[in-house]
């Protein structure tokens, strides 16, 4: 592994928000989607697809989320799968994965043209997470 710097400062202004979405993974997709539905008192909007059912909690500000149903999804006490900021371009942190001693589990992949992209990594730990961008 290379050497890593934390005092790289021009970060701090690129990156407002380090998490950008969550989500929460069921087994029972609608069992899921109406308990948070009835606990928030909400209708999470839902879209559902040959690979995996998601509804989205809604919201107008700050961080979104959703449960989800899919291959690879499974409930567990170890945390849901955090998104974090990708930025402009999530390429860019993508290229670097790998040499900080992490693993790309899924490449930058369009989620669609109005929501943006996403990666899924193994980093330095073993701890999945995600990354999301725009572009």
């Amino acid at each position: 592994m290379g050497n890593i710097s934390t005092n790289n400062k021009r970060n701090k202004k690129d990156i407002k928000n380090y998490v950008s979405w969550f989500e929460i993974p069921a087994i029972d997709f609608q069992q899921a989607v109406d308990f948070y539905n009835h606990i928030f008192e909400i209708e999470m909007e839902q879209n559902i697809t040959e690979y995996n059912s998601m509804a989205f909690f809604p919201t107008t500000k700050g961080i979104g989320g959703s449960v989800v149903t899919g291959q690879g999804y499974v409930p567990s006490d170890s945390g849901p799968l955090i998104y974090l900021n990708g930025g402009e371009d999530l390429n860019k942190i993508l290229k670097k994965i790998e040499e900080a001693g992490g693993r790309i589990v899924m490449p930058k992949t369009l989620i669609n043209e109005e929501m943006g992209y996403f990666a899924i990594f193994i980093d330095s730990q073993g701890n999945k997470l995600a990354l999301y961008s725009k572009n």
